[in-house]
């Protein structure tokens, strides 16, 4: 039943409707594992903010979580159709800009969490 959630189009358009979200989703596709920390300093954003806009892209049913140890890493959905996981390549490989400014606050982060071995 899950698999029907985050597979239905509109769905998946109304998750992907906020830049914010879209933004997380295209820094998750590049880099596959990031801790709301990480998100938190790319957005320059509050943590519940990150944190709300990430809890509606997993309700989605579009990402995922793993704990390891204080760290609580996201991540896309291995189950994400290929439609969807087209239209992520899509708009990353033509959108530079829209993750620009967080691609770069992400690199210039001090103290980065270790992320976790595959």
């Amino acid at each position: 039943m899950k698999d029907q959630v985050f597979c239905h189009p509109v769905s998946v358009f109304k998750a992907l409707s906020d830049e914010l979200r879209l933004a997380a989703m295209l820094l998750l596709y590049r880099h596959g594992k990031l801790c709301v920390c990480e998100l938190m300093e790319a957005f320059d954003a509050p943590q519940p903010k990150v944190s709300r806009h990430l809890a509606l892209l997993r309700e989605a049913g579009l990402l995922d979580t793993e704990r390891r140890g204080q760290w609580v890493y996201y991540y896309l959905n291995p189950l994400l159709p290929a439609w969807v996981v087209q239209i992520l390549e899509e708009t990353a490989h033509n959108n530079a800009a829209l993750t620009e400014k967080a691609q770069a606050r992400l690199q210039a982060m001090a103290d980065r969490p270790v992320a976790p071995c595959p």
